[in-house]
């Protein structure tokens, strides 16, 4: 398994933007389909974008589409998450995640994921 750190997280006014990276450890990330999740206070974990290591092929969430851009640098074993015109409705702690190296698709199950960060925290403020 891949052991994941997320960094980048921090506090910025509505309409503001925010890197999100996570450096993964490990041979298998350049095969491992990741993710995106955030847990708001009192709220279950939401699936939030998800890269494939095949192709580049990215999925979003409905709620950040065209706001948020996940992108990968396998040679740097590095996940992010560009995070622009942000809400305060992101307010989140914001986790990544992996799944079993090779295994394809796009899941917005948390279960699905057998590695995951620790998480970083994201406040919006209006």
């Amino acid at each position: 398994q891949v052991q994941l750190e997320e960094s980048g997280g921090g506090l910025v006014q509505a309409g503001g933007s925010l890197r999100l990276a996570c450096l993964a450890s490990g041979r298998t990330f350049s095969k491992s389909n990741m993710a995106w999740f955030r847990q708001a206070p009192g709220k279950e974990r939401e699936f939030v974008s998800a890269s494939a290591w095949a192709f580049g092929a990215t999925y979003y969430a409905d709620s950040v589409k065209g706001r948020f851009t996940i992108s990968r640098d396998n040679a740097k074993n590095t996940l992010y998450l560009q995070m622009n015109n942000l809400q305060t409705k992101d307010t989140a702690v914001y986790y990544c995640a992996a799944l079993r190296a090779n295994r394809s698709g796009f899941y917005d199950s948390s279960g699905e994921y057998v590695s995951w960060g620790q998480g970083t925290q994201v406040t919006v403020s209006s």
